[in-house]
């Protein structure tokens, strides 16, 4: 199969002299991004070969494991312990619903840890054979650049070997960042929390983003004391304000200690414990503290300085509108970029990258309305803007449209923990341009949401939609009365 190729910005043309390679591609790094690029790639007939560090649950600086951070110590095992978490509360409900639970469950962490660490390794070997099965070239080592053209393999008995290839693809995501913190050596990360051997009595997590409040859920659901930290009033900064302020109230609801506007200042070896001291003098004694305070782009042992590869101050590699870093032979996608960092826009870059370069097909990635969740219990799911994003986007003003409601289970359960969810329409255009829920199954309901402000979906359109009866969802469809209606003008906040 011919293939045409992206050079310098322009396609080659047929019959245009090529030097000779051992590859058309080498990407380094088979997480989901790396996988999907290099499959994709050799569908279009280019000879792809891709490395990644052995496999091990816990990631370093020397292992790692086909799949990537998501699949291995990231979304997939920690959405594993969000379900067995929510068993414990779910299991309180199904009283009122005539379940007779006369004797205390008890709850084995080491059993789901098998389960989850048995689905992992499984993932693993289906990922290598999507790569097998796509024709690329799988090497188990760790990958330097070392030219433009040139990777260096250092092999697990530590033995070296470059191969040359037309392009050279860094797809190496990223890694958990530890706070400069006395005693921080005795902090684990969301690495180590997948994978610790005995579920923790007491637990201190340090950090307000997704894995923050994720575990905070997790560990609280199997029954342990957990007291959240983190430097804003609220939980989740970058998110809508009021939906922040639902996932904080749920979270203390659900019997989370939370302390706003608070970081950590020591850990300490003590009897029984880790000793936690806050700056705002509090001491608390912890099993396990997690710090949760964001990641950093694995780009340290890559040797792309010597290269002549441009990082931003993050360490990140700095690309185009099409992936590409200022060599251009040399191109990046995902977190080692942070630009967005989940694992479904590596995905889409992943995809853009190889039709761009093997597809003949120039591609940019869409940052446009793209989904996220946050699996807390229950979980928030948004997408498009937020209403302080809206405010500062739109010439004019925002509708806004908001429901909150006691979740029909919850009305026999006796639960008294409310689905909220939201609808920011642009007024002068009727499109709507952004949507957020938190309540049971809210990811499952913003993916088909997310389509319709893909295609541009107006409020009327939504109105003159069918809802499901009953469902929650349903109420995303029949939100007929304005809440407010806010402009430009409105005092920014300071949470």
């Amino acid at each position: 199969m011919s293939r045409k190729m992206l050079i310098d910005g322009e396609l080659s043309k047929p019959g245009e002299e090529e030097a000779h390679y051992d590859f058309d591609l080498f990407v380094i790094g088979a997480g989901s991004g790396g996988v999907r690029a290099s499959r994709f790639s050799a569908q279009y007939g280019a000879k792809v070969a891709i490395c990644e560090l052995p496999f091990d649950p816990i990631g370093s600086e020397v292992s790692g494991g086909v799949g990537g951070t998501c699949v291995l110590r990231g979304c997939v095992p920690k959405k594993i312990l969000v379900y067995g978490a929510a068993y414990g509360p779910e299991l309180e409900d199904a009283k009122n619903y005539g379940w007779e639970v006369n004797e205390k469950v008890n709850f084995n962490w080491k059993k789901l840890l098998h389960k989850k660490t048995e689905e992992i390794v499984r993932l693993n070997g289906i990922y290598k054979r999507l790569l097998s099965n796509a024709g690329v070239k799988l090497f188990e080592g760790e990958g330097r650049v070392v030219g433009p053209n040139e990777v260096e393999l250092i092999q697990l008995d530590g033995t070296k070997i470059s191969y040359s290839a037309k392009h050279i693809l860094i797809a190496t995501g990223s890694r958990a960042y530890r706070p400069d913190i006395p005693g921080q050596e005795l902090a684990i990360t969301s690495d180590e929390a997948l994978s610790l051997e005995e579920l923790p009595k007491r637990a201190v997590i340090l950090g307000g983003g997704y894995i923050s409040v994720e575990f905070a859920s997790i560990w609280r659901g199997m029954g342990s004391t957990v007291d959240l930290c983190f430097r804003k009033e609220l939980p989740l900064r970058g998110f809508d304000d009021e939906m922040r302020a639902v996932v904080a109230r749920n979270l203390e609801g659900r019997g989370i200690t939370m302390h706003p506007c608070t970081t950590l200042t020591k850990l300490e070896k003590a009897e029984g414990g880790i000793k936690v001291h806050t700056d705002h003098g509090e001491v608390i004694l912890a099993d396990v503290v997690l710090v949760a305070t964001g990641r950093l782009p694995n780009t340290k042992r890559l040797n792309l300085d010597a290269v002549g590869v441009e990082l931003d101050n993050m360490k990140a590699v700095k690309v185009d509108e099409y992936s590409r870093t200022n060599i251009p032979s040399i191109w990046a996608i995902g977190d080692v970029t942070n630009r967005m960092n989940l694992t479904p826009v590596a995905l889409m870059e992943g995809t853009c990258f190889a039709k761009t370069v093997f597809g003949g097909k120039p591609t940019k990635p869409d940052y446009s309305h793209i989904p996220c969740a946050v699996f807390c219990i229950p979980p928030l799911s948004v997408v498009g803007s937020s209403e302080e994003q809206a405010i500062e986007q739109v010439n004019g003003e925002v509708s806004v449209y908001t429901s909150s409601f006691n979740p029909m289970k919850n009305t026999i359960s006796g639960r008294t923990e409310k689905s909220v969810m939201k609808l920011l329409v642009d007024a002068q255009t009727d499109k709507v341009i952004g949507a957020s829920m938190c309540g049971p199954d809210a990811p499952e309901i913003m993916q088909g949401i997310a389509v319709a402000l893909k295609c541009g979906a107006t409020k009327e359109q939504f109105d003159s939609t069918v809802g499901i009866h009953p469902s929650a969802a349903e109420e995303f469809v029949t939100m007929r009365s304005e809440s407010r209606r806010v402009s430009s003008n409105k005092p920014k906040t300071n949470l």
